[in-house]
């Protein structure tokens, strides 16, 4: 009897036992994503690479060049205190072009580029864009290192990214962070054009790499935030889309300059108000509201309190969609648009101008 009891009470044990441990792995599995790749939580492996952003690193650091802007003065000897507008540049192409900055070159004489690998070359300036503050140089070399890129993958708020640059002239730096806004990929100017991050871009990272968790370049580090006279250090970082910054950049190789479009208007969102005072059926579109007297629309004759609706047959939603179609669209070329004037919706053909080049 006693053993019979003793054997019931070991099977018991052992049956809790068992299910104890079956809730346990149930639990972890869960836990864990239902599997050992995917899961909430992850134990780091070994070499811990799970949190290491290296690999990246390693695939676009050695295209990331810094760049020294040498200013030549008659009057004072050449040495390196002659150096000025320390920034970065991104290597983009094995025929050695180079993206970076306007600012950090436009008051140069001579610009030093120097490579990773200890290699530095002077270089020439192909073509700058003061209104995106980006320029394109070009180096002759073999064996060039070339930054990664994807144009088809989208930025998304939230995602992490390193930025890569050369702080204060200490040397290649990478600091990290995630995006924190994103704007439009187009060729007018403004803030929208930018993407916004908190990872640190310090004085000398302008022109750097912006880079995603793959290693491939997303953007153009270009400014920090600033209020009144102080620095940066808000958390509020500024690159240009590299969609935008590889439009700019081939033009600027076609034809040293961007040819950007003009309509000779300025123009505002149209608010409920004013969409019932012109009886509109509704909010969309671009209530033009000055006319440059001697530009594209005035030739048309369009007229202020015109409100474009379309343009090439493509729907106009806002201001800032608007102005990137016309500047995208090449001078001397006829586009149709569909306005509504005094409620009538009517047809206008126009020739758009060409914007003048702004000299930063």
């Amino acid at each position: 009897m006693n053993i019979k009891n003793t054997l019931h009470y070991l099977g018991k044990a052992v049956l809790f036992g068992l299910i104890m441990a079956a809730i346990f792995l149930l639990a972890t599995s869960l836990f864990n994503g239902g599997n050992g790749n995917h899961g909430l939580l992850q134990p780091a492996s070994h070499d811990g690479s799970e949190l290491s952003f290296a690999k990246a690193v390693r695939r676009a650091a050695p295209a990331v060049v810094n760049i020294y802007s040498l200013s030549i003065d008659q009057n004072r000897p050449l040495n390196s205190s002659s150096l000025q507008g320390l920034g970065s540049g991104v290597i983009m192409s094995k025929e050695g072009y180079i993206l970076t900055n306007y600012h950090v070159i436009k008051q140069a004489d001579e610009i030093v580029v120097a490579l990773q690998d200890g290699r530095k070359f002077t270089s020439e300036v192909i073509g700058s864009d003061p209104e995106t503050d980006l320029a394109v140089l070009k180096i002759e070399g073999d064996n060039l290192p070339i930054v990664p890129i994807n144009l088809d993958i989208p930025v998304q708020v939230g995602d992490v990214v390193l930025a890569i640059g050369n702080p204060y002239n200490l040397g290649q730096t990478i600091t990290q962070g995630i995006i924190s806004a994103t704007g439009r990929n187009g060729l007018s100017t403004g803030y929208l054009d930018f993407l916004q991050t908190d990872a640190a871009i310090n004085a000398g990272n302008s022109g750097g790499a912006l880079i995603d968790t793959r290693g491939e370049l997303i953007g153009i580090n270009t400014a920090a935030f600033q209020i009144g006279g102080e620095g940066g250090g808000h958390g509020i970082n500024f690159a240009i889309p590299i969609k935008l910054a590889h439009s700019i950049m081939d033009k600027l190789i076609q034809h040293g300059r961007v040819i950007r479009g003009a309509l000779g208007i300025s123009g505002e969102a149209l608010s409920p108000v004013v969409a019932q005072i012109l009886n509109l059926p509704d909010t969309k579109g671009v209530l033009i509201t000055g006319i440059d007297a001697t530009g594209p629309a005035a030739k048309a004759q369009l007229m202020p309190k015109d409100v474009i609706i379309k343009y090439e047959g493509e729907e106009v939603p806002g201001v800032e969609m608007l102005m990137d179609r016309i500047a995208e669209t090449m001078p001397g070329k006829k586009v149709m648009m569909t306005i509504i004037r005094q409620g009538k919706p009517q047809e206008i053909p126009v020739v758009i101008g060409e914007k003048p080049v702004s000299n930063g």
